[in-house]
């Protein structure tokens, strides 16, 4: 039996008693999903949206200097900087700026809002939201003191719904099917991966076969993955962070990859939470919900491709670093070093 879902006013009720909590969290306790929330306030600062990617996308260089962000349930990735270099897309688009590096499957950018509303210190904050069918974020941008406020509120009535309602309808995640492993041919997975002369084919690998990534990191082998302490993100970013060695850095919510390229510096580790909190690139990762971390090497043209890649107890991937390159170019010897190094856990089925 489902549990009546609050109302929009309650939804705005339980904020005015909580003010200072956050709205995931309060959202949660309500046992609703964070475009519910969201949605309770259309028509008081919050403006629905048709979320049509490709103008959405081709209307934010106007808007100058911002803050993207793009999470999952265990990391949050933030980045300050432009919109530009945009590739619009049906299936897939993207924006390659250099600061501002965005994979967005639009298919998954289902809701969008605008919203402004006033924090805590009676400043008014702006932001452009979108969310997925079931109601998760997939993508935000944020105003900063430096953007275009004109630019946002045109492009906020361009892309303007025709119902401005304060509900909104939100589906369960569809679950993706996958082969047991022992369905999975191991070797025809290894040959497969061998085969590789681009990264990029590896998704390919995946729906091929039906399996996940984790699965294909555990059955491929160690010649090609190999698992490493859990405490390996923390030493890589350090050595990272010390060394000076540039990273990306990959965190993506269903709808949006969002990608950090260039090195680190200030890191700074707060409860279970390790935060880097550089001048355009802000990263807050949950140490706790790390249940494997894998080093992983994919063949590609100009030699392999060394990730480090953290997962959580349902096996979805959390975040994924590679060393900074070019595409078509050799990878960096510090970095395939610096995975290399890291202390791997013993497989049960090794030798």
């Amino acid at each position: 039996m489902t549990s009546k879902r609050p109302t929009p006013a309650a939804i705005r009720q339980a904020r005015a008693d909580s003010p200072k909590m956050r709205e995931r969290d309060l959202a949660a306790q309500l046992g609703i999903s964070e475009v519910e929330f969201v949605a309770a306030w259309v028509g008081e600062g919050t403006r629905r949206l048709d979320p049509r990617v490709d103008d959405f996308l081709l209307g934010m260089e106007a808007l100058g200097e911002v803050m993207a962000l793009t999470r999952n349930e265990s990391a949050v990735h933030e980045k300050i900087g432009v919109y530009d270099k945009v590739v619009p897309g049906k299936h897939a688009a993207m924006a390659l700026g250099e600061n501002i590096d965005l994979r967005i499957f639009p298919r998954h950018f289902v809701h969008g809002y605008a919203v402004a509303k006033t924090d805590s210190d009676g400043v008014l904050k702006r932001s452009l939201q979108f969310f997925d069918a079931s109601g998760d974020a997939v993508h935000k941008v944020h105003l900063r003191d430096a953007s275009n406020v004109e630019a946002y509120e045109a492009l906020a009535e361009k892309l303007l719904h025709p119902e401005q309602v304060q509900t909104v309808d939100v589906v369960a995640p569809v679950a993706v099917i996958t082969n047991a492993d022992s369905a999975v041919d191991a070797d025809d997975l290894r040959a497969r991966w061998a085969a590789m002369t681009d990264v990029h084919q590896f998704v390919q690998i995946l729906r091929d076969l039906k399996i996940s990534r984790l699965q294909s990191a555990r059955l491929v082998g160690e010649e090609f993955a190999w698992p490493v302490d859990g405490s390996a993100v923390s030493a890589m970013l350090g050595e990272s962070a010390e060394t000076g060695i540039p990273i990306m850095c990959f965190v993506g919510s269903r709808g949006c990859i969002q990608i950090h390229s260039g090195p680190i510096a200030k890191i700074a580790p707060m409860g279970p939470w390790l935060n880097v909190m550089d001048e355009t690139f802000h990263l807050h990762l949950r140490l706790d919900h790390i249940a494997e971390v894998w080093a992983v090497r994919k063949p590609a043209a100009e030699g392999h491709v060394t990730s480090l890649e953290a997962y959580d107890r349902n096996g979805e991937l959390i975040i994924q670093f590679f060393g900074k390159r070019k595409e078509g170019s050799l990878e960096r010897d510090d970095w395939r070093s610096l995975v290399e190094r890291l202390p791997r856990v013993p497989q049960p089925n090794a030798a």
